[in-house]
């Protein structure tokens, strides 16, 4: 119990200490909806990546602590190049942005140079930086329409956010072969399973999910979108196919209703790397800072404009 009560006590320490460094460096905590509850909870805004670097791009804050993973923090610096962009765990990465790389994406385009590119934001820098418009898994079916109807698409680097873009849409799509493991290895048994436990529960499921696994689902949203419909619906119990950490915002969002995940093993890893003492030792020693190189910044925030102005229905 002395122990327990040790480790509250220092947890509160540490975020008062964390507090009082984010006034001092005039610095604005971020946290993924996938970040572990006691991230979310400190935060100055939770969401989607995209989400936060857009809403960071337009406060005063001197500093961001961005609390997810590398591509994420990549996006701050690519529309924030005025602030310092820190990464309180330096090892955070995304497996499937690692399962594409800009040279890779250079001599695929040779194999088909009259594709538009069409890159997931879960992508590195310079990934972006090699394609003509970036999407979100909101906003992935209006990009793909955006794009004139003469011209194929080549979508990087998740297949089964293109696959599900291809089912909804009449494009000409081809498409990298990466994913994410955590989405990808959900399984149709696992789905039926929970379905048939909870009879009624709406099935909402990701778009980063295989095509048979979204064939099961109620609803198909990103993360943004599972938090909106939940909060909308009439519904007093949901099954979540997406990352476990967004469980929390949706209890704390809905305390009345109860969420089940498709599955308790959806663990991204490098979304738990970060804890509260990574996030003061950022603060005290202003790093790991992740700091996008300008010219490959400037021709990646092209690609995220472009998404921009891509009208939402």
């Amino acid at each position: 119990m002395n122990d327990i009560m040790s480790k509250s006590e220092d947890g509160e320490k540490i975020k008062e200490s964390i507090k009082k460094l984010l006034k001092k460096r005039n610095a604005i905590l971020l946290a993924h909806n996938y970040e572990p509850p006691e991230i979310q909870d400190i935060a100055d805004l939770c969401g989607d990546s995209l989400e936060l670097s857009i809403k960071a791009s337009q406060t005063d804050a001197d500093v961001i602590v961005f609390c997810g993973v590398h591509f994420m923090a990549e996006t701050a610096s690519i529309l924030c190049p005025d602030k310092t962009i820190l990464l309180p765990a330096a090892d955070a990465g995304c497996p499937m942005a690692d399962m594409i790389t800009a040279e890779g994406l250079i001599n695929k385009r040779k194999e088909v140079p009259d594709t538009v590119v069409i890159s997931y934001v879960n992508t590195s820098a310079s990934v972006k930086a090699e394609s003509d418009v970036c999407c979100t898994s909101a906003n992935v079916i209006q990009v793909a329409n955006s794009v004139p109807s003469e011209k194929p698409i080549l979508m990087t680097p998740d297949k089964n956010l293109a696959q599900y873009t291809l089912s909804r849409t009449n494009r000409d799509i081809r498409y990298w072969d990466g994913y994410c493991p955590i989405h990808n290895n959900l399984t149709v048994e696992q789905v039926k399973k929970v379905k048939k436990a909870h009879p009624g529960a709406p099935f909402l499921a990701h778009p980063e999910c295989p095509p048979e696994i979204l064939a099961l689902a109620d609803e198909i949203k990103s993360t943004s979108g599972i938090l909106a419909y939940a909060a909308q619906s009439n519904n007093k119990e949901f099954i979540i196919g997406t990352e476990v950490g967004i469980l929390h915002p949706l209890k704390k969002a809905n305390p009345e209703k109860t969420f089940i995940p498709a599955d308790p093993g959806m663990i991204c890893p490098d979304m738990k790397k970060i804890g509260l003492p990574h996030i003061q030792l950022a603060l005290e020693n202003m790093a790991p800072e992740v700091r996008v190189p300008e010219e490959i910044r400037i021709r990646a925030k092209a690609a995220v404009e472009r998404m921009l102005t891509v009208p939402r229905t």
